[in-house]
């Protein structure tokens, strides 16, 4: 087996396992059977499991700003380019909702809480269009002034809960709902 296509399968299967299983409750040992190799090959790729566990939520990351920032309206009006993230996330995890149940995990956990103080596009070499937007919103005064976190909160976590809801099959979320999402979201932090 090619060495790219074991590293893909053992980030692959880490990931599906730490997202059913939480990251206590999926060893090495485990991840390295589902992968089908052994637990040496592993470390060959990743030098310990908390280093597998960040490498797999910067690879989610990445593509997410990769979706994100595909055709972002740059220059048009703060309140299209919020449609386009909003829109854009829920497009994207409902596509990919391992991805999404990875990433809950990871900002549930320790690893989590060091993330956060960290913005999610600096950190993957990015333009952080979430910052630039709210820098933008603030001076042409069309966003409520709250604190950084307060608007993300406002803006971006319904979306994360709704999505939650929709992975699990509680709530579907077709396009005519993720546009009132949005909106609904938008009017929360909107002047």
């Amino acid at each position: 087996m090619p060495k790219q296509v074991k590293r893909e399968d053992i980030i692959r299967t880490a990931m599906e396992l730490l997202a059913a299983q939480g990251f206590h409750g999926a060893p090495m040992s485990m991840i390295a059977e589902k992968a089908g190799v052994g637990v040496g090959t592993i470390y060959r790729y990743f030098e310990n499991r908390d280093i597998l566990i960040k490498t797999i939520y910067q690879e989610c990351e990445q593509r997410l700003v990769a979706f994100l920032t595909q055709d972002y309206p740059y220059g048009q009006p703060v309140r299209i380019c919020f449609f386009h993230i909003a829109k854009g996330l829920v497009a994207y995890f409902t596509q990919n909702p391992m991805e999404f149940k990875y990433s809950e995990q990871f900002h549930y956990s320790p690893f989590g809480e060091a993330h956060r103080r960290n913005r999610i596009f600096k950190a993957a070499g990015q333009p952080d269009i979430f910052m630039e937007l709210y820098e933008r919103g603030l001076s042409q005064q069309v966003i409520k002034h709250l604190p950084p976190t307060v608007f993300f909160n406002l803006a971006f976590a319904p979306i994360a809960w709704s999505l939650r809801d929709h992975i699990l099959e509680i709530a579907p979320i077709d396009d005519a709902l993720a546009q009132v999402l949005a909106a609904s979201c938008w009017d929360s932090v909107k002047k």
